[in-house]
Parts: C-alpha cells; structure tokens; sequence
C-alpha cells in the first residue's frame, strides 16, 4: 500500500498538506496533549543526609510517573480508537493516500502495516513530531490571543 514512507516525492507534498490539516483537525478534538501533559503529584525531596529517605523518594516518583504515563497512553487509546476513530482514520487514510470517504475499501491488515512502515521511517517521525510540536504551539493560550 503505497504511504508517506514509499511515495515519490512528487506525490508527497499536497498529501502532507492534507495530513497536516486533518492531524490539526485530530489534536483539537482529541486533546491528546492535553493528556500527554498530565503530571503525576510528586513527593519533594528532601534536603536531609538520610540517604535511604531520598531513595524511597526517588523510587516512589519513578513509579508515579510510569503509572501516569501508563493512564496517559490508556486514555490516549481511549481517545483515538473509540471516541474518535473516525477522525484517526482520516489521518491514517491520508497518510496511505486513500480518501478518507474510501477507508473501507481495504483491509485493517493494510493499514497496520502501513502504520508500521511509516512508524519506522525517520522522516516520516519527524513530520509527524513536527506537527506535534505545532499543535502544542498552536494549543497554548499564548497562541490563541
């Protein structure tokens, strides 16, 4: 199936474009960095020569923060895959140069490996972690003024 990692350079642009747009459209109404800005409530550390405390300390908040980034990841899912699939199949659809009125039209096979190529290409990541910049940029109130 032909995706952003394989297509020619000629096609890549215009679809990007329409990517852009529709993973601007996705960010809004799935909040996700809202979510991936979630904390976890961190215990301070202390300044004391009690070497063991700090420890307790410091291994407490490392377990915090990957149960957070745990319920982060969970209600991140929850978000694209069954408040908003429709809106994240757009993004996919597009990203395999399938209008998104077309996403039926193939297998849920072709896309996840689609979905694993464009994972895997560098590139492609930094498109994407372009846009993820942009939307956090876009989602602060700085930005909006």
């Amino acid at each position: 199936m032909k995706n952003l990692a394989n297509c020619k350079p000629s096609e890549s642009l215009r679809q990007m474009n329409r990517i852009r747009k529709s993973v601007e459209k996705w960010l809004k109404v799935t909040d996700i960095m809202e979510i991936r800005r979630r904390l976890p409530k961190l215990e301070e550390l202390p300044i004391t020569d009690d070497l063991n405390e700090r420890e307790r300390i410091i291994t407490e908040n490392a377990k915090r923060r990957a149960e957070q980034a745990r319920q982060n990841l969970s209600d991140m899912l929850d978000e694209i895959l069954e408040k908003h699939p429709d809106e994240t199949l757009e993004v996919l659809a597009l990203c395999c140069f399938i209008e998104p009125e077309d996403v039926d039209n193939h297998p849920t096979s072709e896309y996840l490996k689609a979905f694993y190529e464009l994972i895997s290409d560098e590139g492609v990541l930094g498109f994407f972690s372009l846009l993820m910049q942009q939307g956090a940029t876009n989602s602060s109130p700085a930005s909006q003024a």
